[in-house]
């Protein structure tokens, strides 16, 4: 792989490492890295380095870079190969001002690029390895390289972005001989031009209503909306269980794939079953309980959420919640969990209605009383669902705070002044 360095510029260098990069993205560190890239480059020489191979010459000559891993570890532990791309990454860093590393699978890249290469190494922090103790059913043994990787590289780190002030929080508890000078806060942004609901009328809300009808959504009924990965982390067991206290005549849509384990998505499978007996469904008869696996390209998301009545989180763990921002943006309410960054992005009463959650202490996030959680799920729901003309103004309420708070030309702003001050530190 080479490089065009071109001519010496001002500008500093920002070399941006990252799991996931267009067209390889899973969740919400991809998208936020891909716009983050886009809204620096004005400032900054910006070069992105993912995972999951080449993109091709045409990237390259736009400062973007992949890796695949080494065929030697292809068959290991996926911990262990994500530490074979990162060696790749860490020798590519060289001429860079500073790297800017995004999750625990990029931060020995930056950590290991740094210490090589003398050039500081930020962190953003879009969530914590010991805040997600279930990841040892997916990574066995891996779970403990994740973790060693992921607290070496914040101890040795210039300075740390968190993506909201609960998650400052978070990471100062998880790794207390942090200095909290360090730890900044950004908040994640949103491209709201990119998120807007379609047009009333034309070729785009004709695309629009063809999406949700091949999706099997009648857009004449009210319907609640889900969108994440199958994992411990977002929820959605509880969300199947207080589901059972709407009127079966309001749809449950479930944007949902991408199972970490194969137990959580036997659990998510009897769940929907059970909903969909509870509701009179037969084996050929969802009931209203329309699951889409698939990952939508972004219009046809945008065109069932604009479909929608209502946006739900019932995550356990979430530092910001990108998926609340896009909710938002396209003009829907929000019901989510009163945990991590949410209250941050949703302002309860008024955007939405925050649910309130006690949660064991010892990094799983389960709720300590979980009836009660999915009974304040329901009701949450059901209120905001028994006032039309309440949602329509929460939704309203939704899109203007996206417009004032989370507008990436801001955060452009902020995290350069983070650059800055370690740069000069």
């Amino acid at each position: 792989m080479t490089e065009n360095h071109g001519a010496a510029s001002s500008r500093p260098r920002i070399d941006l490492l990252t799991r996931e990069f267009p067209p390889h993205v899973y969740g919400g560190a991809g998208v936020h890295v891909a716009e983050l890239s886009a809204v620096l480059k004005p400032h900054a020489d910006v070069r992105v380095r993912a995972f999951d191979g080449p993109r091709g010459p045409e990237a390259e000559a736009e400062g973007i870079f992949g890796y695949d891993v080494p065929d030697t570890l292809r068959s290991a532990n996926p911990a262990l190969s994500t530490l074979g791309v990162d060696l790749q990454m860490a020798n590519d860093v060289a001429g860079a001002d500073l790297v800017h590393s995004h999750t625990w699978y990029a931060n020995m890249a930056g950590h290991l690029g740094g210490l090589l290469h003398g050039i500081p190494h930020v962190i953003s922090a879009h969530s914590l390895e010991p805040m997600r103790p279930w990841k040892a059913e997916q990574l066995g043994g891996g779970y403990a390289i994740s973790s060693w990787a992921e607290k070496t590289a914040y101890l040795g780190a210039a300075g740390i972005i968190a993506v909201s002030g609960g998650m400052r929080a978070d990471i100062l508890r998880s790794y207390p001989e942090l200095d909290p000078a360090k730890v900044h806060v950004v908040h994640n942004g949103i491209d709201l031009s990119g998120w807007v609901r379609p047009a009333e009328t034309g070729p785009e809300a004709d695309a629009a209503r063809a999406t949700v009808e091949r999706l099997g959504i009648d857009p004449r009924k009210q319907s609640v909306v889900f969108v994440g990965r199958i994992t411990r982390q977002k929820g959605l067991p509880y969300l199947l269980r207080a589901a059972e206290a709407l009127p079966h005549d309001v749809q449950l849509v479930l944007c949902a794939g991408a199972p970490d384990t194969p137990e959580i998505m036997a659990e998510v499978k009897s769940l929907v079953a059970n909903l969909r007996e509870l509701r009179g469904g037969g084996p050929h008869d969802d009931a209203g309980v329309i699951w889409i696996e698939e990952m939508l390209p972004r219009p046809e998301l945008i065109a069932v959420l604009a479909a929608s009545t209502l946006f739900v989180c019932p995550s356990v763990y979430e530092p910001l919640g990108i998926v609340n921002l896009e909710a938002m943006a396209v003009g829907l309410p929000v019901v989510a969990s009163a945990t991590g960054g949410i209250p941050e992005v949703v302002a309860d009463d008024v955007t939405g209605v925050l649910v309130p959650i006690e949660q064991v202490q010892d990094g799983t996030g389960t709720p300590l009383d979980p009836q009660q959680y999915v009974s304040d799920l329901s009701d949450a729901m059901l209120r905001v669902l028994a006032d039309p003309q309440r949602a329509a103004d929460m939704g309203a309420a939704g899109r203007k705070r996206a417009e004032d708070h989370f507008a990436w030309s801001a955060i452009a702003e902020r995290t350069m002044a983070v650059y800055r001050q370690v740069l000069a530190g």
